[in-house]
C-alpha cells in the first residue's frame, strides 16, 4: 500500500531542541519514492458534490489542482523541481528512520485501541475523570496531557454505548487528532441515515419537494460540532472536553437524555494535540518553581502558533484539513461551538452576539441565529449565578479565517473565558478589573448585566463556565431541533437560488502567468465544497472572449457565500470610536481577497452575453507540486539560515512552513549559534522575520523563564551579523526586524510612518498595490506591479542614501486594493522593499510581509529571489 493510501503525513526534517521531542537539525529534502504525489504535504478531499456514500475520501496532497488531463506544475512562476529533489512525505519531522518507525508504531497502536473502543460497549460502568486521571478536572496545578486524555476517550468509547471514537489522522508532529461522536444508542444505530439527511438539507437541490422536506425535518437531528483547545495555552478548553464527554456518556439527568435523543455531537477535544501535550508537559515540569505558569518558549503549533485559528479558509495546516474534511464537510453541522480563553482582567466569559461589522456574505438568518443562541447561553449562565458574562463586545464576525461554518449554512458560537496562569490560580483585585472593546467591566449594562467584583480565579472556574455554556448550547440545540434543521435548509436554499448581490458566476481563466496562485485558489475553493466547473466550449462574458477549459464558479450553489467572500474585494467600513475619533480596531484583519493575494485574475459575471456556457461537472482534484527557482536548488544553492529566537514570531513559523512545503534547504539558527560568530563559514544568506530589535537583541529577561531560554543574540550576536554581511553574506530582514538592521549598519533609512497616530495613518491588515523595479533581480518573474500585505508591523521607508536600491514602492494615490486604510498619503509612493550594499555583502529590507499566513503567493517570488541573491558557496 502506498504512503498516500494510508494517509501518512508530515513535514520537512526540521526538528528543534526547544520542542520536547527533538534536537536541532538542519532542514533536508529527500528523494521521492516511487508513487510520491508531491511536495505540498497534508490531506485533501475531493468535494463530494452531493455524494454521501460514506466511503473513504481520496487522499491527495494539500495543493491539489483540478485539471483536464496533464498534471499541473508551476513552470511559469517557478521552475519544476527535479524528481530527484522532491520531498518525500514522512510521518514526523525528526530525521531518523527509527524515530519515524516509533511514531508509526504509536499511531498504529492508537488505531487498534480506537478500533476496540468503537466496538459495541458492554454494560460497563463509565469511569469518572477522577478515577482515570487521579484528580478532578480543573484541580489547581493539575493538567492532563494528550496521552492521558486520549486514553480516557478510549475508555469512554469502550464503556458507553453513547460514545464513538475516531482518529481523524496524525497532527503535524504526529499526535493523534481524534473526534468523539456522542448521541443516543438509537441514533448511533442509524448514524449513516442521519448523515445522509443532513447532507440533503445542506443541498436543497437534492430534496424532491415539500413532502420529502417534511420527512427530513421530522427524522433529522441537530448536528453540533464542539472544538477545543486549538490554542494550547488555553488549557481549560482542553481539560473541560473530558468532563463534558463524561457527563454526556454517563449521566441520566433529563436534559442529557434530551440532548442525546435530539442532537448528534461531534466533539474534537483538541484541534492541536501536539500543543496540548507540549503545554501540559511544560507546565507540570515547572510546577513549584519560579517558572510555574509560564508558557513554553516556542510556538505551540509547530508552524503557526496562534494563527492556527486563522486558517479556516486557506487550509494550510493538517489539523485544519482534517477537521474540514472529516467533520465540517462530512457532517455540515448546524452549530459549531469553538471554546477559547482570553485575558484575565475583564469579563469572565464572552458569548455572542458579535460586534459589528458582520461580513456581508453571512446570511442574515445566520446572524440572527447566532444572536439568539448566544443570548440564550448568556441568560442561562446568569440564571446560574455566574458573574462577568458579556455579550456583544470584543469580537466581530468579519473574517472567514475564523468562521468556516458561517459560509456553509451554520452558526459559529465562540466563547472566550478569562484565563488563569495555565492551571495556577490568580488574584485579580477589584481595582484591576477593567473592560475591553465595547463594554466597561466596572459598570452594569444590557450587555454586561452581572459585574464580577474580582477575587481568586482558578482553572476550576474556567472549566465550570465552559461546561455550563456548552450544556446550555446543547440544550438549545435539542429543544429547538426543528428550528435548527429548517433554518439550515432555508439558508442553503437561498444560496442555491443565488443572492441579488452576487454575480451569476465567477470566471477564472485557466491560462494565467501565476500557475502556483491559480492552483492554490482552486484548491481552496474545491476543498471548501465549492463547485468549480469548466466551460466545454468558448464563450463571451464581461466584454471578453474565453476559451473552452475556462474555470467557472456558478453562484447558485450551497457554498456560494464562501466563493463570493474569497473572490471579491473587501470594503471594510470606516468605523470610529466616536465621530472624528480614532478608528475602531478590527479584531483581526480586514482583507482576504484570494485573487489579489495569489496573483490570479477572477472576473465576476453579472449576466451572460448569450446565456450561460455549457459546463462540465464539478471538477476533480489532481496533485500539483510547489517548485523552487533553479537558483535555490542543487550544489550551488545558497546556504540559508532562518533565525529562530525563544520569542519566535508566528511569521517565522509561517516561513518555516513555506520552506518545508517547497523542500527548501535551510538551517534553524538559534541565539547561541549567532553569538558564536564566523557565520560566513556556514551561510550565504540569513533571514530575520518580523521581530522587534529589542526582542532580537534581548529576548526574555533573566528570571522570567528558565535560564537556558533567556537572552537574545546580545551585542556579540549583533557584531557577528555585522561581520557576516561585511564579509560577503546577505542579511534579509522583514518588517520589524528592519529596525534592527537599519540601526546595526547605520543605514540612511527611516520608518516613514513611525510616530503617526491611528487618526493619521492606519492599516489593520489590508492588501495594497505596489510598483516594482522590474529590472532588479529581486523582482524577476513578478512584473512591474503586484499586491502586497500590509498590517500593524509593516513599514514604509524614507531613503536618504541614493546608493540604496528601491525594489518596490507602495502605489501612488490610495494604494488600497482590498480592506481598510486611513491616511493613505502617508505611504503612497514610498519605498517598500530595499537593497543596500554593505562591505562585500548586502542587506534586503522588506517593509511588507511577503509570506502572509502562507497565502500571499503573489509575493513569494520576491522572498525567494532575495534569498537566491545570496552569494553562493565557493
Amino acid at each position: 500500500m502506498r504512503t498516500s493510501d494510508v494517509g501518512v503525513l508530515g513535514s520537512a526534517e526540521v526538528a528543534d531542541e526547544d520542542v520536547p521531542h527533538g534536537s536541532l537539525h538542519r532542514g533536508r529534502t529527500e528523494p521521492a519514492k516511487s508513487g510520491s504525489t508531491g511536495t505540498f504535504l497534508g490531506r485533501y478531499v475531493q468535494p463530494s458534490h452531493g455524494v454521501s456514500n460514506g466511503g473513504p475520501a481520496t487522499r491527495l496532497p494539500l495543493g491539489a489542482l483540478p485539471a483536464l488531463g496533464a498534471e499541473w506544475t508551476c513552470r511559469r512562476l517557478l521552475p519544476i523541481l527535479p524528481r530527484s529533489q522532491e520531498r518525500q512525505p514522512i510521518l514526523s519531522s525528526h530525521g531518523s528512520t527509527g524515530e519515524r518507525t516509533t511514531m508509526l508504531k504509536r499511531l498504529l497502536l492508537h488505531a487498534l485501541l480506537v478500533a476496540g473502543a468503537v466496538a459495541p460497549a458492554a454494560a460497563q460502568r463509565v469511569p469518572t475523570p477522577l478515577e482515570h486521571f487521579g484528580f478532578e478536572i480543573g484541580a489547581d496545578r493539575k493538567l492532563a496531557n494528550w496521552t492521558q486524555l486520549t486514553a480516557y476517550y478510549e475508555a469512554l468509547a469502550r464503556t458507553s454505548p453513547r460514545v464513538k471514537l475516531d482518529t481523524l489522522g496524525p497532527a503535524t508532529k504526529g499526535q493523534p487528532l481524534v473526534m468523539l461522536t456522542i448521541t443516543s444508542p438509537e441514533n448511533h444505530a442509524r448514524l449513516q441515515e442521519l448523515r445522509e439527511i443532513q447532507l440533503k438539507l445542506a443541498d436543497p437541490r437534492k430534496v424532491s419537494g415539500p413532502e420529502e422536506l417534511e420527512r427530513l425535518l421530522d427524522a433529522g437531528r441537530t448536528v453540533v460540532l464542539i472544538t477545543h483547545q486549538i490554542h494550547s495555552t488555553e488549557v481549560g478548553s482542553g481539560q473541560v472536553a473530558a468532563r463534558l464527554a463524561y457527563r454526556l456518556a454517563a449521566s441520566d439527568e433529563p436534559r442529557v437524555r434530551e440532548i442525546l435523543d435530539n442532537v448528534i455531537l461531534l466533539q474534537i477535544p483538541s484541534l492541536n494535540p501536539d500543543g496540548t501535550q507540549w503545554v501540559s508537559d511544560w507546565y507540570m515540569r515547572y510546577v513549584g518553581t519560579p517558572y510555574e505558569g509560564t508558557a513554553p518558549p516556542w510556538l505551540y503549533h509547530f508552524y503557526v502558533g496562534h494563527d492556527n485559528n486563522r486558517d479556516w479558509y486557506a487550509f494550510t495546516q493538517v489539523e485544519t484539513q482534517l477537521a474540514v474534511e472529516k467533520a465540517h464537510n462530512a457532517w455540515r453541522p448546524q452549530i459549531v461551538h469553538d471554546i477559547h480563553q482570553m485575558g484575565s482582567t475583564g469579563a469572565r466569559i464572552f458569548v455572542p452576539p458579535f460586534i459589528d461589522p458582520v461580513e456581508p456574505n453571512v446570511d442574515p438568518a445566520i446572524v440572527a441565529a447566532v444572536n439568539q443562541l448566544g443570548s440564550y447561553i448568556a441568560a442561562e449562565l446568569i440564571a446560574q449565578g455566574k458573574q462577568g458574562v458579556v455579550i456583544n463586545a470584543i469580537y466581530d464576525a468579519w473574517t472567514p479565517a475564523r468562521a468556516y461554518q458561517h459560509y456553509h449554512g451554520g452558526v459559529r458560537i465562540l466563547t472566550e473565558t478569562a484565563s488563569a496562569r495555565l492551571a495556577t490560580p490568580i488574584e485579580v483585585p477589584k481595582e484591576r478589573v477593567r473592560g475591553g472593546r465595547e463594554y466597561d467591566a466596572s459598570q452594569r449594562s444590557w450587555k454586561f448585566p452581572a459585574v464580577w467584583e474580582g477575587g481568586t480565579w482558578r482553572l476550576s472556574d474556567i472549566v465550570d463556565y465552559q461546561e455550563s455554556a456548552a450544556m446550555a448550547l446543547l440544550v438549545n440545540a435539542a429543544k429547538n431541533r426543528r428550528y435548527w434543521l429548517e433554518n439550515f435548509y432555508r439558508i442553503n436554499e437561498r444560496a442555491v437560488k443565488g443572492w441579488p448581490e452576487w454575480p451569476a458566476a465567477w470566471v477564472i481563466p485557466a491560462d494565467q502567468p501565476n500557475e502556483t496562485g491559480l492552483a492554490y485558489v482552486l484548491r481552496i475553493l474545491t476543498m471548501a465544497d465549492v463547485e468549480v466547473r469548466r466551460a466545454t466550449r468558448p464563450f463571451s462574458a464581461a466584454g471578453r472572449r474565453f476559451p473552452a477549459g475556462t474555470y467557472v464558479v456558478p453562484m447558485q450553489q450551497p457554498s456560494a457565500a464562501f466563493a463570493q467572500t474569497m473572490l471579491e474585494v473587501q470594503r471594510y467600513p470606516d468605523l470610529r470610536e466616536y465621530p472624528g475619533g480614532p478608528p475602531k480596531r478590527p479584531y483581526d484583519v480586514t482583507a482576504h481577497t484570494l485573487p489579489l493575494l495569489m496573483g490570479v485574475e477572477a472576473i465576476p459575471v453579472s449576466r451572460w452575453d448569450n446565456g450561460p456556457p455549457p459546463l462540465s461537472g464539478p471538477i476533480p482534484v489532481q496533485p500539483f507540486r510547489f517548485s523552487l527557482p533553479e537558483e535555490l536548488q542543487g550544489p550551488r544553492a545558497p546556504r540559508i539560515g532562518l533565525y529562530k529566537s525563544w520569542q519566535e514570531p508566528m511569521e517565522a513559523g509561517w516561513t518555516r512552513w513555506l520552506f518545508d512545503q517547497y523542500g527548501l534547504r535551510y538551517d534553524t539558527l538559534k541565539d547561541a549559534r549567532i553569538r558564536a560568530g564566523d557565520l560566513v563559514r556556514d551561510y550565504d544568506v540569513i533571514l530575520l522575520q518580523s521581530q522587534s530589535a529589542r526582542s532580537i537583541r534581548q529576548g526574555y529577561p533573566p528570571g522570567t523563564m528558565p535560564p537556558e531560554y533567556t537572552g537574545g543574540i546580545g551585542d556579540a550576536g549583533a557584531e557577528a551579523l555585522r561581520r557576516f554581511v561585511e564579509e560577503g553574506g546577505r542579511l534579509v530582514a522583514i518588517e520589524g526586524a528592519t529596525d534592527f538592521v537599519i540601526d546595526l549598519f547605520g543605514l540612511e533609512v527611516t520608518n516613514a510612518v513611525a510616530g503617526l497616530s491611528s487618526r493619521q495613518f492606519y492599516v489593520p491588515g489590508s492588501i495594497l498595490r505596489a510598483d516594482l523595479d522590474a529590472d532588479h533581480p529581486i523582482a524577476r518573474s513578478v512584473g512591474p506591479r503586484t499586491h502586497v500585505w500590509y498590517w500593524g508591523s509593516s513599514r514604509a521607508f524614507d531613503v536618504a542614501d541614493p546608493a540604496i536600491r528601491v525594489v518596490a514602492r507602495y502605489g501612488t494615490g490610495n494604494p488600497a486594493a482590498s480592506g481598510w486604510i486611513l491616511g493613505p498619503e502617508a505611504i503612497a509612493g514610498k519605498p517598500a522593499l530595499l537593497e543596500a550594499r554593505v562591505g562585500r555583502g548586502s542587506v534586503v529590507l522588506f517593509g511588507f510581509q511577503p509570506n502572509y499566513r502562507g497565502q500571499s503567493v503573489a509575493t513569494w517570488p520576491l522572498l525567494f529571489n532575495a534569498l537566491a541573491g545570496g552569494a553562493p558557496a565557493s
